[in-house]
């Protein structure tokens, strides 16, 4: 058995062949000005985060902002731990862990996020498995792996955006299949790490999230191949950590400010919830499952679900002292902080945003640390014990004041049925013997793409064909290029000529 490649050669020829003279830049620079240059990237600043700046009125993240944050944090935290012996030496023992090779794969990272955001990709996949006959369905990070090694057409070949193997490895937040890579699966796991597990409505439908597709899975093993007896098959490589706990600092950090600059978040809402849970946790702790669903308006049961939740799902790190510690840090830093001073859009409040930002990513990734044998549910790269538990109270403020708003529900909803009546207007119309001539051509060579990629005994391969070019092609659309598309398509729009079609 051959041994595995050294680390530091799987930077620099981990990619397609590159000159030896342009190594005497590093070539995962080269990888992140090929990211930042690609319409991939520029396409995520008209791409929703949470929620849609039409929607919102103000200026709020969009996935093209939210990657520049995670790849400055990721950078941060790459930099932190390669400047410490002890790590650096570890990092070095797991495979290496580049600043460069962070920073591209965090910018690259949300590549393939359709319209609408997180909502979007749900209905993708819904659509792909149930109605386009797709077995991987669609996931996020799979279709940023497929953008970066295959969806880049250039003449005869398919080559991405030809980035190092090292990057493509550092994008591999989920390194299996959605069924059947690595064998066994992670899916199968007790417990399953972080992401494996089935979808809940779904059991059978395989790992809920994954990093690539069948079709990208010889790519994904070529990345991988140098991590083979370094990591395990199915853990993150620690550059894929460091960027997957950056997009968690960064999500759980902007989200906050962003609905606090729309007035969604209310001192009073917020207050009432926390400081409930501190009076009252004893006997929030001592009530059963089952009578605390039938509290779900009580201030204070929402985050007592959470508490559990957390116990359940990550007993590894889960404690309660942390708990209520981080309950109280949060409740001093928003509650008392951030949220007394409502958002005017005055210079002053900016300063204030500001700071608060800055203070919160300086805690957490000061906490940062790096483990040899990390828990099923963890990366190699984690967060102390006392901020995790702060981030899932920080997360667990955006989701209840925020993402079960019924106002967000009737706009999301709204989203979710054109998404599906775009996707059967295209699929009409690649149907229609008359008009394959009047194609948009970037849909007509993604199904040429696709049909090359599956074996010529796939059973319904020009059906499985047209069902994945579909989907990658409304996966490359901004919000508005969706709206104008099928506005297009069912007449309501006067306009001939939309950037709908400038694809």
């Amino acid at each position: 058995m051959e041994a595995p490649v050294e680390p530091r050669a799987r930077r620099l020829f981990g990619g397609s062949a590159r000159a030896l003279g342009d190594l005497a830049t590093s070539p995962f620079r080269a990888d992140r000005d090929r990211i930042i240059g690609s319409p991939f990237f520029a396409r995520l600043g008209g791409v929703t985060q949470v929620v849609s700046p039409g929607g919102s009125g103000l200026l709020v993240h969009n996935r093209l902002t939210h990657s520049l944050k995670v790849a400055q944090v990721a950078r941060a935290i790459a930099e932190r731990l390669t400047a410490d012996g002890w790590q650096r030496d570890l990092a070095e023992k797991l495979g290496g862990c580049d600043p460069d090779v962070v920073e591209a794969a965090a910018l690259a990272h949300d590549l393939g996020h359709p319209p609408f955001g997180h909502l979007g990709e749900r209905v993708l996949d819904r659509l792909a498995r149930h109605r386009l006959g797709l077995t991987d369905g669609f996931e996020g990070n799979a279709q940023s792996y497929r953008i970066v090694t295959s969806t880049e057409i250039r003449g005869a070949a398919t080559t991405g955006l030809d980035l190092t193997a090292a990057v493509r490895a550092a994008m591999l937040k989920y390194p299996w299949t959605r069924l059947d890579h690595p064998d066994p699966h992670p899916r199968l796991m007790d417990p399953p790490p972080r992401g494996a597990a089935p979808l809940p409505e779904d059991p059978d439908s395989g790992s809920a999230k994954f990093g690539a597709y069948r079709t990208e899975l010889d790519d994904l093993r070529q990345a991988r191949a140098p991590f083979v007896g370094r990591i395990a098959d199915w853990q993150q490589t620690v550059e894929a950590s460091v960027m997957d706990i950056a997009d968690d600092i960064a999500y759980a950090i902007h989200d906050v400010e962003d609905f606090y600059r729309v007035g969604v978040l209310q001192q009073g809402a917020v207050a009432a919830e926390l400081m409930a849970w501190q009076r009252e946790g004893g006997h929030l702790r001592a009530i059963t499952d089952a009578a605390l669903a039938t509290s779900a308006r009580r201030p204070g049961a929402a985050i007592e679900r959470l508490r559990r939740q957390l116990h359940r799902k990550d007993g590894w790190v889960a404690d309660d002292a942390a708990f209520a510690s981080a309950v109280e840090h949060v409740r001093e830093e928003l509650v008392e902080g951030l949220l007394a001073m409502p958002f005017d859009g005055s210079i002053e409040a900016e300063q204030y945003v500001a700071r608060f930002s800055a203070r919160w990513t300086t805690r957490l990734v000061d906490a940062i640390t790096l483990t040899e044998k990390p828990s099923l549910r963890s990366g190699h790269v984690l967060l102390a014990p006392p901020q995790w538990h702060e981030v899932q109270v920080l997360k667990f403020v955006h989701h209840r004041f925020v993402l079960a708003r019924p106002d967000l529900a009737l706009h999301q909803r709204g989203q979710a049925r054109l998404l599906g009546t775009l996707v059967e207007a295209l699929l009409e119309w690649l149907l229609d013997p008359q008009e394959e001539s009047r194609l948009p051509r970037r849909l007509h060579d993604l199904v040429e793409l696709a049909e090359a990629e599956l074996h010529p005994r796939t059973p319904d391969r020009i059906g499985k064909a047209r069902g994945r070019a579909i989907v990658d092609f409304v996966a490359q659309l901004t919000d508005g290029q969706a709206v104008a598309m099928l506005d297009a398509l069912s007449g309501r729009s006067g306009a001939l000529w939309t950037d709908a079609f400038v694809l």
